[in-house]
Protein backbone atom coordinates (compact mmCIF):
# COMPACT_ATOMS: atom_id res chain seq x y z
CA UNK A 1 0.00 0.00 0.00
CA UNK A 2 2.83 2.41 0.76
CA UNK A 3 4.42 1.43 -2.40
CA UNK A 4 1.73 2.11 -4.06
CA UNK A 5 0.93 5.48 -2.84
CA UNK A 6 4.83 6.18 -2.86
CA UNK A 7 4.30 5.38 -6.96
CA UNK A 8 1.13 7.36 -7.25
CA UNK A 9 3.20 10.55 -6.05
CA UNK A 10 5.93 10.28 -8.25
CA UNK A 11 4.04 9.48 -11.42
CA UNK A 12 1.85 12.75 -10.08
CA UNK A 13 4.90 14.67 -9.86
CA UNK A 14 6.27 13.82 -13.12
CA UNK A 15 3.13 14.15 -14.87
CA UNK A 16 3.30 17.74 -13.98
CA UNK A 17 6.75 18.08 -15.00
CA UNK A 18 5.85 16.79 -18.33
CA UNK A 19 3.43 19.48 -18.60
CA UNK A 20 5.24 22.25 -17.54
CA UNK A 21 8.29 21.41 -20.13
CA UNK A 22 5.61 21.06 -22.88
CA UNK A 23 3.54 24.25 -22.27
CA UNK A 24 7.03 26.36 -21.55
CA UNK A 25 8.69 24.99 -24.95
CA UNK A 26 5.53 25.70 -27.20
CA UNK A 27 4.34 28.96 -26.04
CA UNK A 28 8.19 29.77 -27.04
CA UNK A 29 7.49 28.11 -30.24
CA UNK A 30 4.18 29.81 -30.50
CA UNK A 31 5.69 33.07 -29.71
CA UNK A 32 8.78 32.82 -32.68
CA UNK A 33 5.39 30.98 -34.98
CA UNK A 34 3.24 34.62 -34.18
CA UNK A 35 6.60 36.87 -34.72
CA UNK A 36 7.28 35.13 -38.55
CA UNK A 37 3.55 34.67 -39.83
CA UNK A 38 2.40 37.81 -37.87
CA UNK A 39 -0.58 36.37 -36.42
CA UNK A 40 -1.91 37.99 -33.36
CA UNK A 41 -4.30 35.32 -32.79
CA UNK A 42 -1.02 32.80 -31.95
CA UNK A 43 0.62 35.52 -30.30
CA UNK A 44 -2.14 35.99 -27.85
CA UNK A 45 -2.19 31.97 -27.42
CA UNK A 46 1.37 32.04 -26.60
CA UNK A 47 0.84 34.39 -23.76
CA UNK A 48 -1.72 32.28 -22.66
CA UNK A 49 0.18 28.88 -22.95
CA UNK A 50 3.37 31.17 -20.99
CA UNK A 51 0.99 32.15 -18.01
CA UNK A 52 0.07 28.12 -18.19
CA UNK A 53 3.24 27.27 -17.75
CA UNK A 54 3.78 29.11 -14.78
CA UNK A 55 1.30 28.18 -13.04
CA UNK A 56 1.87 24.63 -13.44
CA UNK A 57 5.61 25.51 -12.97
CA UNK A 58 4.22 26.72 -9.28
CA UNK A 59 2.21 23.70 -8.83
CA UNK A 60 4.66 21.52 -9.77
CA UNK A 61 7.00 23.29 -7.06
CA UNK A 62 4.03 22.84 -4.30
CA UNK A 63 3.06 18.89 -5.39
CA UNK A 64 6.94 18.43 -4.63
CA UNK A 65 5.89 20.42 -1.20
CA UNK A 66 2.91 17.91 -0.34
CA UNK A 67 4.64 15.09 -0.16
CA UNK A 68 6.92 15.88 2.56
CA UNK A 69 6.22 13.82 5.87
CA UNK A 70 4.39 15.40 8.97
CA UNK A 71 6.14 16.87 11.34
CA UNK A 72 6.26 19.36 14.58
CA UNK A 73 5.42 22.37 12.35
CA UNK A 74 3.19 20.40 10.21
CA UNK A 75 1.37 17.34 12.43
CA UNK A 76 -1.13 16.95 9.88
CA UNK A 77 1.28 16.96 6.46
CA UNK A 78 2.02 18.85 3.68
CA UNK A 79 -0.83 17.73 1.88
CA UNK A 80 -2.68 21.31 1.43
CA UNK A 81 0.03 22.73 -0.37
CA UNK A 82 -0.95 20.40 -3.66
CA UNK A 83 -4.29 22.16 -2.58
CA UNK A 84 -3.05 25.35 -2.61
CA UNK A 85 -1.21 24.69 -6.49
CA UNK A 86 -4.78 23.98 -7.57
CA UNK A 87 -6.59 27.31 -6.33
CA UNK A 88 -3.65 29.10 -8.18
CA UNK A 89 -3.99 27.28 -11.32
CA UNK A 90 -7.67 27.64 -11.11
CA UNK A 91 -7.54 30.94 -10.35
CA UNK A 92 -4.77 31.75 -13.45
CA UNK A 93 -7.42 29.60 -15.69
CA UNK A 94 -9.77 31.58 -14.36
CA UNK A 95 -8.16 35.12 -15.45
CA UNK A 96 -7.50 33.82 -18.74
CA UNK A 97 -10.54 32.41 -19.72
CA UNK A 98 -12.47 35.75 -19.20
CA UNK A 99 -9.78 38.01 -20.68
CA UNK A 100 -10.26 35.16 -24.48
CA UNK A 101 -13.88 35.90 -24.14
CA UNK A 102 -12.98 39.53 -23.95
CA UNK A 103 -10.64 39.35 -27.28
CA UNK A 104 -13.54 37.08 -28.38
CA UNK A 105 -15.94 39.67 -28.65
CA UNK A 106 -13.97 42.11 -29.64
CA UNK A 107 -13.36 39.79 -32.74
CA UNK A 108 -16.98 39.44 -33.60
CA UNK A 109 -17.42 43.59 -33.57
CA UNK A 110 -14.32 43.60 -35.54
CA UNK A 111 -13.25 40.76 -37.81
CA UNK A 112 -9.68 39.80 -38.16
CA UNK A 113 -7.71 38.36 -41.06
CA UNK A 114 -4.77 36.22 -40.09
CA UNK A 115 -2.19 33.93 -41.86
CA UNK A 116 -4.85 30.41 -41.36
CA UNK A 117 -2.07 28.91 -43.43
CA UNK A 118 0.06 28.90 -40.69
CA UNK A 119 -2.62 28.56 -37.82
CA UNK A 120 -3.36 25.07 -39.66
CA UNK A 121 0.40 23.96 -39.28
CA UNK A 122 0.31 25.10 -35.66
CA UNK A 123 -2.90 23.79 -34.70
CA UNK A 124 -1.71 20.29 -35.73
CA UNK A 125 0.95 20.64 -33.90
CA UNK A 126 -0.75 22.54 -30.79
CA UNK A 127 -3.22 19.60 -31.01
CA UNK A 128 -0.84 16.84 -30.82
CA UNK A 129 1.55 18.44 -27.83
CA UNK A 130 -1.30 19.83 -25.89
CA UNK A 131 -2.80 16.68 -26.45
CA UNK A 132 -0.15 14.05 -25.18
CA UNK A 133 0.13 16.56 -22.00
CA UNK A 134 -3.61 16.26 -21.33
CA UNK A 135 -3.25 12.51 -21.46
CA UNK A 136 -0.42 12.07 -19.06
CA UNK A 137 -2.91 14.19 -16.20
CA UNK A 138 -5.93 12.17 -17.25
CA UNK A 139 -5.92 9.55 -14.39
CA UNK A 140 -6.10 12.41 -11.81
CA UNK A 141 -7.26 11.82 -8.10
CA UNK A 142 -5.48 14.91 -6.80
CA UNK A 143 -6.78 18.49 -7.15
CA UNK A 144 -3.93 19.91 -8.44
CA UNK A 145 -3.48 17.58 -10.81
CA UNK A 146 -7.33 17.60 -12.00
CA UNK A 147 -6.82 21.41 -12.34
CA UNK A 148 -3.69 20.72 -14.22
CA UNK A 149 -5.15 18.91 -16.56
CA UNK A 150 -8.62 21.26 -17.36
CA UNK A 151 -5.70 23.37 -18.53
CA UNK A 152 -4.30 21.47 -20.95
CA UNK A 153 -7.99 20.43 -21.70
CA UNK A 154 -8.44 23.84 -22.56
CA UNK A 155 -5.54 24.06 -24.75
CA UNK A 156 -6.22 21.06 -27.06
CA UNK A 157 -9.98 22.23 -27.16
CA UNK A 158 -8.63 25.54 -27.95
CA UNK A 159 -6.34 24.23 -30.88
CA UNK A 160 -9.10 22.00 -32.72
CA UNK A 161 -11.48 24.98 -32.16
CA UNK A 162 -8.48 26.90 -33.95
CA UNK A 163 -7.65 24.01 -36.75
CA UNK A 164 -11.61 23.55 -37.27
CA UNK A 165 -12.01 27.39 -37.63
CA UNK A 166 -9.29 28.49 -39.95
CA UNK A 167 -10.24 25.49 -42.39
CA UNK A 168 -13.44 26.78 -42.57
CA UNK A 169 -13.09 30.74 -42.76
CA UNK A 170 -10.15 29.02 -45.55
CA UNK A 171 -12.94 27.87 -47.23
CA UNK A 172 -15.58 29.55 -46.69
CA UNK A 173 -14.77 32.84 -45.32
CA UNK A 174 -16.39 33.07 -42.16
CA UNK A 175 -14.68 35.47 -40.38
CA UNK A 176 -16.91 35.15 -37.08
CA UNK A 177 -16.91 31.16 -36.57
CA UNK A 178 -13.58 31.23 -34.89
CA UNK A 179 -14.91 33.61 -31.92
CA UNK A 180 -17.90 32.32 -31.54
CA UNK A 181 -16.59 28.87 -30.90
CA UNK A 182 -13.80 30.53 -28.88
CA UNK A 183 -16.70 32.06 -26.30
CA UNK A 184 -18.37 28.67 -26.14
CA UNK A 185 -15.53 26.97 -25.18
CA UNK A 186 -14.10 29.44 -22.67
CA UNK A 187 -17.49 29.06 -21.21
CA UNK A 188 -17.16 25.48 -20.44
CA UNK A 189 -14.29 26.17 -19.23
CA UNK A 190 -15.27 28.70 -16.70
CA UNK A 191 -18.02 25.76 -15.56
CA UNK A 192 -15.50 23.73 -14.61
CA UNK A 193 -13.45 25.83 -12.53
CA UNK A 194 -16.27 27.13 -10.85
CA UNK A 195 -16.70 23.57 -9.90
CA UNK A 196 -12.95 23.01 -8.91
CA UNK A 197 -12.51 26.48 -7.11
CA UNK A 198 -16.17 25.35 -5.01
CA UNK A 199 -14.41 21.86 -4.53
CA UNK A 200 -11.29 23.61 -3.51
CA UNK A 201 -12.82 26.55 -1.11
CA UNK A 202 -15.10 23.32 0.92
CA UNK A 203 -11.83 21.32 1.27
CA UNK A 204 -10.35 24.67 3.01
CA UNK A 205 -13.28 25.21 5.10
CA UNK A 206 -12.86 21.81 6.15
CA UNK A 207 -16.35 20.86 5.03
CA UNK A 208 -17.85 17.57 4.88
CA UNK A 209 -16.90 15.43 1.87
CA UNK A 210 -19.68 15.29 -0.12
CA UNK A 211 -19.76 11.54 -0.54
CA UNK A 212 -20.16 11.34 3.04
CA UNK A 213 -23.03 11.60 5.55
CA UNK A 214 -22.64 11.82 9.29
CA UNK A 215 -26.28 10.81 9.89
CA UNK A 216 -25.59 7.69 8.11
CA UNK A 217 -22.14 6.92 9.60
CA UNK A 218 -23.68 7.61 13.30
CA UNK A 219 -26.83 5.03 12.87
CA UNK A 220 -24.90 2.48 10.93
CA UNK A 221 -22.09 2.29 13.51
CA UNK A 222 -24.54 2.59 16.50
CA UNK A 223 -26.71 -0.02 15.00
CA UNK A 224 -23.74 -2.43 14.43
CA UNK A 225 -21.91 -2.04 17.51
CA UNK A 226 -24.47 -3.32 20.81
CA UNK A 227 -21.70 -2.29 23.58
CA UNK A 228 -22.38 1.66 21.76
CA UNK A 229 -24.63 3.37 23.15
CA UNK A 230 -24.17 6.26 20.79
CA UNK A 231 -21.57 8.34 18.70
CA UNK A 232 -21.67 11.92 19.00
CA UNK A 233 -19.07 14.85 18.48
CA UNK A 234 -18.63 13.37 14.65
CA UNK A 235 -16.18 15.67 12.98
CA UNK A 236 -15.31 14.62 9.34
CA UNK A 237 -12.93 16.54 6.88
CA UNK A 238 -10.31 15.90 4.12
CA UNK A 239 -6.76 17.29 3.96
CA UNK A 240 -6.97 17.22 0.15
CA UNK A 241 -9.68 15.59 -1.11
CA UNK A 242 -8.21 12.19 -0.73
CA UNK A 243 -7.41 11.73 2.54
CA UNK A 244 -10.36 11.39 4.70
CA UNK A 245 -10.19 12.06 8.70
CA UNK A 246 -12.71 11.75 11.46
CA UNK A 247 -12.67 12.12 15.42
CA UNK A 248 -15.60 11.34 17.50
CA UNK A 249 -16.66 10.35 21.36
CA UNK A 250 -18.31 7.21 21.86
CA UNK A 251 -20.83 6.60 24.50
CA UNK A 252 -20.83 2.99 25.70
CA UNK A 253 -23.11 0.83 27.54
CA UNK A 254 -21.60 -1.24 29.55
CA UNK A 255 -18.12 -0.98 31.70
CA UNK A 256 -15.92 -2.71 28.97
CA UNK A 257 -11.88 -4.21 29.83
CA UNK A 258 -8.83 -2.91 27.89
CA UNK A 259 -9.11 -5.85 25.13
CA UNK A 260 -12.43 -5.13 24.28
CA UNK A 261 -12.01 -1.26 24.12
CA UNK A 262 -9.36 -1.70 21.81
CA UNK A 263 -11.51 -4.69 19.66
CA UNK A 264 -14.22 -2.02 19.64
CA UNK A 265 -11.81 0.83 18.03
CA UNK A 266 -9.85 -1.26 15.71
CA UNK A 267 -13.81 -2.81 14.57
CA UNK A 268 -15.15 0.63 13.93
CA UNK A 269 -12.04 1.75 12.32
CA UNK A 270 -12.15 -1.05 9.82
CA UNK A 271 -15.94 -0.28 9.60
CA UNK A 272 -15.08 2.96 8.03
CA UNK A 273 -12.55 1.98 5.81
CA UNK A 274 -15.49 1.84 3.44
CA UNK A 275 -15.93 5.75 3.55
CA UNK A 276 -12.43 5.89 2.73
CA UNK A 277 -11.83 7.41 6.03
CA UNK A 278 -7.67 6.25 6.95
CA UNK A 279 -7.25 7.93 9.94
CA UNK A 280 -9.34 7.70 12.52
CA UNK A 281 -9.46 9.52 16.15
CA UNK A 282 -11.86 8.25 18.67
CA UNK A 283 -12.16 9.14 22.60
CA UNK A 284 -14.23 6.19 25.15
CA UNK A 285 -16.91 7.61 26.83
CA UNK A 286 -17.67 5.22 29.89
CA UNK A 287 -21.28 4.34 31.30
CA UNK A 288 -21.37 7.00 34.28
CA UNK A 289 -18.92 9.52 32.05
CA UNK A 290 -20.81 13.11 30.91
CA UNK A 291 -19.36 14.87 27.69
CA UNK A 292 -17.38 17.76 28.27
CA UNK A 293 -18.16 19.40 25.41
CA UNK A 294 -21.80 21.23 25.70
CA UNK A 295 -22.56 20.19 21.72
CA UNK A 296 -22.27 16.62 22.43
Amino acid sequence: MHEHEHNHKHSSKENIKVAFLLNLLFSLLEAFGGYLTNSISILTDAVHDFGDAMSIGVSYFLEKKSSKSPDQEYTYGYLRYSLLGALITSVILLIGSIFAVYEAIQRLIIPQVVNYDAMIIFAIFGVLINGYAAYRTSHADKHNEKAINLHMLEDVLGWIVVLIGSICIKLFNILTLDPILSILIALYILFHVYKYIKEVFDIFMEKTPSNIKVDNIKNEIEKKFESIKDIHHIHIWTMDGVNNYMTAHIKLNDELNNEKIISLKQEIKSFLKKYEIKHVTLEIEYKDEDCDNKKC
